[in-house]
């Protein structure tokens, strides 16, 4: 009985065209919110397939030196889990990633690793163009001043 199961799956699997991958691009605008609201900017590159996706996102926000805050730079790799299409024109994911960070201003410099982890809601505007929403908790390795950072975005977002 055991090797007929395996046997349909196997066959049922060959017969199944798999949906196709999908690259996205996201220009955005937001604020770190961690320790005080300081504006950022990046942009992400991914790739799906069907509902689960990695992307590759850089992330530069300023420093705000009436506060004393460094300024931050983030480059991570993200693995993405989404709904596998839009809702009423919303697809909902989460993400989370690993990747590395610099921390600089005041007289000091940190370099090291990082995790993060978030989620967002992509909203559908016209044709392949969607404006995405994104919140991120950042957890900074090393010695940064600060080592948790919270993050709010939106950006504009082109599927291809």
């Amino acid at each position: 009985m055991r090797r007929y199961a395996v046997l349909f799956l196997v066959v049922t699997a060959s017969l199944v065209k798999p949906d196709a991958a999908h690259a996205d691009l996201t220009a955005f605008l937001g604020a770190n919110t961690s320790p005080s609201n300081r504006p950022v900017k990046g942009f992400a590159a991914g790739l799906s397939l069907l509902v689960l996706g990695v992307e590759f996102e850089y992330a530069n926000t300023s420093a705000d030196n009436m506060a004393a805050t460094p300024g931050l730079k983030t480059g991570m790799l993200n693995l993405l889990l989404q709904t596998p299409f839009g809702v009423s024109g919303l697809q909902f994911y989460g993400t989370i990633g690993a990747g590395v960070f610099r921390e600089a201003g005041n007289g000091s410099q940190e370099t090291n690793g990082s995790t993060n982890v978030g989620g967002g809601v992509k909203v559908a505007l016209t044709g392949p163009l969607r404006m995405r929403l994104d919140y991120r908790v950042f957890t900074l390795l090393g010695s940064p001043r600060n080592g948790r950072q919270h993050r709010l975005y939106a950006g504009l977002n082109i599927g291809f």
